[in-house]
């Protein structure tokens, strides 16, 4: 956090924190007129949260511009100090007393803590540069006798979108083979007969309503909103992005009956529609042990892995086939994910098998829980639990394979006091319940990032007075 420009509003400067000090104190003025006011938040150069007591309109009135008008105006102060320090955000804390006397903690984003929570403790800690959860490395499984469907029928297809699109304008072989250049796959010939008769390129329209109509045509003949040829893409797991402390509890099962691998992505995987939600129509070449090569599928964009079955054939999509929608249970196979808590799983006995992956030990009422049932697993790579719920902590270091680890600090400290930190850690996280002291956890983050020669998170004080609440 070091400001390039000694001119430009500081990040350290307690005029540049002034406005959104002054906001956070008055929003609760009225409750908390005779005690000091303690308050935590964040400020990015994309986007904010601060712990505001903003005004409820009236029944039947919307929000007014100038509610958020200051708030606005004293975040964009930050914002530029943010800018010209070359930080993309910042956490707080801040602390001020009745008579204005403040003081401003400030955390600084660190290339090896994952940013985008919204409260003044670190996000996951990258202990080692690069490293994604396993579910993110895993690659599709071969299915050598993997065929496509009997109803995918190319030259059907061209005719009846040609019929639907008698005045759209087809992709040429050459940007057909430029497209599959670009994605290092070749297209599946289903998909080249579609781009055959329509390629939506936006300079194929002559203004901003022929363009809509085009894509409303394109979207009824095919059944979902068509992608322009140069917009393909690979949905690979790059392209479902998410951060460790929720990518680490997921995991990547594949029944022996089901028609689709569940992945995060795949080379495989390429996205050519939307069904107008979001959510991504794919051509699958990496089948599940009972699909078909070049079937559709469809990527929700609520989930992480997986995806769903949409039809057996890209023909059978424009042509509204039925069928094509069966999906493996797996119902028969041990979890690899199992969380046990007061409402789930009754103990640990309960969830260890060899197959599990993730243990999530959440609320427990019961006396705290001992680890021996897993210490012996060949695939725990990740284990979470709420404070309180381990009999002893140190158990953990006899889980060879952990990859993620989430604790609550009381548990952190147990383990770093004792040198029993797993090695084989990739990701860590200090997993804050309540209201604990931020600085206290940003310490603790450190010493962790510390046994892996990691970076740093950096930390400043600001003091300054707003002088006494009116």
């Amino acid at each position: 956090m070091v400001d390039r420009d000694s001119s430009s509003p500081s990040v350290h400067d307690f005029a540049t924190w002034e406005p959104v000090l002054r906001l956070l104190r008055d929003s609760r003025a009225t409750e908390q007129a005779d005690k000091s006011v303690r308050v935590g938040g964040r400020i990015g150069r994309e986007s904010w949260n601060l712990p505001l007591k903003r005004r409820v309109p009236a029944p039947g009135q919307d929000g007014q511009v100038e509610d958020t008008r200051d708030e606005k105006a004293a975040v964009e102060r930050v914002r530029r100090a943010l800018a010209h320090a070359g930080v993309d955000e910042v956490r707080f804390t801040a602390k001020m007393s009745p008579d204005g006397a403040s003081w401003l903690r400030l955390c600084g984003a660190s290339p090896a803590v994952e940013s985008g929570t919204d409260t003044p403790h670190p996000g996951a800690l990258l202990l080692v540069e690069g490293a994604v959860p396993q579910p993110w490395r895993r690659l599709p499984d071969p299915v050598p006798g993997a065929v496509r469907a009997p109803s995918a029928d190319p030259a059907l297809l061209e005719r009846t979108l040609r019929e639907r699109l008698p005045d759209a304008i087809g992709a040429t072989e050459a940007e057909i083979a430029a497209a599959e250049a670009r994605l290092g796959v070749p297209l599946p010939e289903e998909l080249k007969a579609l781009y055959r008769v329509t390629r939506l390129r936006a300079e194929d329209r002559d203004d901003d309503d022929d363009d809509d109509d085009a894509a409303e045509r394109a979207c009824m003949a095919v059944g979902g909103e068509l992608f322009a040829l140069e917009d393909l893409y690979v949905a690979n797991a790059s392209s479902r992005p998410s951060r460790w402390e929720f990518a680490a509890m997921e995991a990547v099962v594949t029944p022996p009956d089901a028609a689709v691998q569940g992945l995060v992505g795949s080379p495989g995987w390429i996205a050519f529609g939307d069904n107008g939600g979001g959510d991504r129509l794919a051509v699958d070449l990496t089948p599940g042990p009972c699909g078909h090569v070049g079937q559709i599928i469809m990527l929700s964009h609520e989930e992480n892995v997986g995806a769903a079955l949409v039809a057996a054939s890209l023909t059978d999509l424009v042509l509204d086939r039925p069928g094509g929608r069966r999906q493996g249970s797996g119902a028969d196979r041990p979890p690899a994910v199992a969380h046990v808590n007061s409402r789930r799983l009754p103990s640990i006995e309960a969830a260890a098998h060899p197959a599990l992956e993730v243990l999530s030990i959440g609320v427990w009422e019961a006396e705290p829980l001992s680890l021996a049932p897993v210490t012996e697993l060949p695939r725990l790579r990740t284990l979470a639990a709420y404070p309180g719920t381990l009999a002893d902590p140190l158990e953990i270091a006899e889980l060879g394979t952990l990859e993620f680890l989430a604790l609550g600090p009381e548990d952190w400290r147990v383990l770093l006091d004792a040198g029993a930190v797993p090695r084989s850690l990739s990701a860590a996280l200090v997993k804050v319940h309540g209201c604990p002291d931020p600085p206290s956890t940003v310490g603790m983050a450190n010493e962790l990032l510390a046994l892996w020669g990691r970076p740093q998170i950096i930390q400043a004080v600001v003091e300054g007075d707003l002088g006494p609440m009116t």
